[in-house]
C-alpha cells in the first residue's frame, strides 16, 4: 500500500493545497483532478522524492507500511512517468529498458536473462522485436509505452503517472491504460494518477479525488 499523509506542499511559504491524506492499495489505480498550476505535478515530485527549488513539504509517505520520507529518490522503490516519455536517444529500444534493470538471482534461476524480460515486456505492449529500434522510429504511443515498461522494469513497488495521456490520441491513449491497467494488476503496484482531463474519472476503482487550491 501506498499512504500519503497530511501532504503540506508550498511554494515560498505559500501552501499549494489543503493537506492530503490518501491510502491507496495494491492493484489500485487512485486519479487526483486538478486544474494546471494547482500543484499535482508537485505532489508526485515529493512523493519521488526529487528536489524541487523553492519547494518544501510536510507529512509522511508510508509504502508497504515502512515510512520513505527520509530516503533518497533512488532508494524509495517509486515509479514516475511524466507527461513525455523522455527516452535516451542515444540508446537503443532495448537499452532504454535495460537501463536501471537489476541483476535479479531469482531470474537467472528461472533461466530469465535480461535479455528475455526485456523481450516479454515488450510482447506485453504489443511492440514484439521493437529491441533494436531507434526511439526516434517510434510514435508517441509507442514511446509513451517503452517509457513504462522501462519504469516497471526497475522493480517498483508504487507506481506515479504525471498527465501520462495529454500527448496521445485516443486510439494511442486506450492502448496505454489498458497496458497501466495490466501491468498494475500483475506486478501488485499501488498507482497515483494526476490530471486535469475529466476522461481520466473512470481509470480508478473509487471516485477521483478533486485537489483544490488554496
Amino acid at each position: 500500500m501506498l499512504h500519503i499523509q497530511q501532504a503540506d506542499i508550498r511554494y515560498g511559504g505559500k501552501r499549494l493545497f489543503e493537506p492530503l491524506t490518501l491510502a491507496i492499495a495494491k492493484t489500485e489505480i487512485a486519479i487526483i483532478i486538478a486544474p494546471s498550476g494547482v500543484g499535482k505535478s508537485s505532489l508526485l515530485r515529493w512523493i519521488a522524492g526529487l528536489e524541487t527549488e523553492n519547494m518544501t513539504a510536510d507529512g509522511d509517505i508510508l509504502l508497504n507500511e515502512k515510512s520513505i520520507i527520509h530516503l533518497p529518490a533512488e532508494k524509495r522503490k517509486i515509479g514516475l512517468i511524466f507527461q513525455m516519455p523522455l527516452l535516451f536517444p542515444h540508446m537503443s529500444v532495448g537499452d532504454n529498458l535495460g537501463f536501471g534493470m537489476a541483476t535479479k538471482p531469482q531470474d537467472q534461476e528461472k533461466g530469465k536473462s535480461r535479455k528475455h524480460l526485456i523481450a516479454e515486456a515488450l510482447e506485453r505492449a504489443g511492440l514484439g522485436g521493437m529491441e533494436n529500434r531507434d526511439p526516434e522510429t517510434l510514435s508517441g504511443g509507442q514511446k509513451a509505452r517503452v517509457a513504462l515498461l522501462r519504469t516497471l522494469l526497475a522493480e517498483p513497488e508504487a507506481l506515479l503517472l504525471d498527465e501520462p495521456f495529454s500527448s496521445l490520441d485516443e486510439d494511442m491513449r486506450d492502448q496505454m491504460v489498458e497496458l497501466i491497467q495490466s501491468e498494475s494488476q500483475r506486478l501488485n503496484l499501488p498507482v497515483l494518477l494526476v490530471s486535469h482531463d475529466p476522461r481520466d474519472h473512470q481509470l480508478g476503482q473509487h471516485p477521483p479525488i478533486m485537489l483544490k487550491a488554496c
